[in-house]
């Protein structure tokens, strides 16, 4: 959503700078020409002829205004669903707030599993309320990946018990076993 914000936001500085342009052009072409039926970009008189013909409660006005409303609606949506999802912490005085970014948090605990000797490699992805370890490692002596999934649990939990977070994200933890000698 960011992207598209980043996107947007741009486009509708330049379409609100390209009308003030244009109305700055018709007001400076209206007070050198003062007696010009015409606009000199654009034809106001014409549009001013169509629309005193109009009604507030005619079709194209009513198809116009409720475009115009789910527009701004989404627009607002946007701009809503864009704000930053960051991890709160605990902070060090009640006058000062303490935040970190998902991705830094994701890196933290992708850093901490991967330095393991159990795990060959990791993803790692992280909000303020979940954080998801996919660890590939070997198997271990029974065959089987618990060994690995206790392990890499265990590496999150301890961070986790060192970071200080305002409030402690779920973990999920899935592992894979690599077929390759280690």
């Amino acid at each position: 959503m960011r992207v598209l914000l980043r996107t947007l936001s741009p486009l509708l500085g330049l379409a609100l700078a390209a009308v003030g342009v244009l109305l700055v052009v018709e007001v400076v072409a209206a007070w050198v020409r003062p007696g010009a039926t015409t606009g000199l970009v654009v034809p106001w008189q014409s549009w001013q002829a169509g629309l005193t013909e109009l009604t507030w409660s005619d079709g194209p006005v009513l198809v116009v205004s409720v475009c115009v409303g789910v527009l701004g609606l989404l627009l607002l949506l946007v701009a809503l669903l864009a704000r930053r999802h960051d991890v709160p912490l605990t902070s060090p005085t009640p006058a000062m707030t303490v935040s970190t970014s998902p991705r830094v948090l994701a890196r933290l605990v992708g850093r901490t599993v991967r330095a393991s000797d159990d795990v060959a490699a990791a993803t790692v992805s992280a909000s303020a309320r979940k954080i998801v370890v996919r660890a590939e490692g070997w198997p271990d002596d029974a065959g089987g990946m618990t060994g690995l999934r206790d392990s890499v649990r265990d590496t999150t939990d301890t961070l986790l018990d060192a970071l200080p977070l305002a409030r402690r994200p779920k973990v999920a933890v899935t592992t894979r076993g690599r077929r390759e000698p280690r």
